[in-house]
């Protein structure tokens, strides 16, 4: 998807969250900031940690994390 989005929108500046590029689902249009699956992003961690590990590292470490108006978005597609 990271792909997709740079070569169809490749003029346009994204933020894209380290390690993450296999969680992405989109971008808002409006805003121009990459959509995230965190239920993608949990597995991903879980690569190297337990789930509640995983759970705990991404609510502290990167969603928490306010980078500018381009901060991706999080989608909370995940029940906890």
């Amino acid at each position: 998807m990271k792909e997709k989005l740079l070569e169809l929108y490749g003029d346009e500046e994204f933020l894209l969250a380290d390690g993450f590029d296999n969680a992405i689902i989109g971008f808002d249009e409006q805003s121009w900031r990459v959509i995230y699956s965190v239920r993608k992003c949990i597995n991903i961690l879980m690569d190297d940690m337990d789930e509640r590990e995983a759970i705990e590292f991404f609510a502290f470490n990167v969603s928490s994390a306010y980078v500018g108006e381009k901060t991706p978005i999080w989608c909370y597609d995940l029940i906890f």
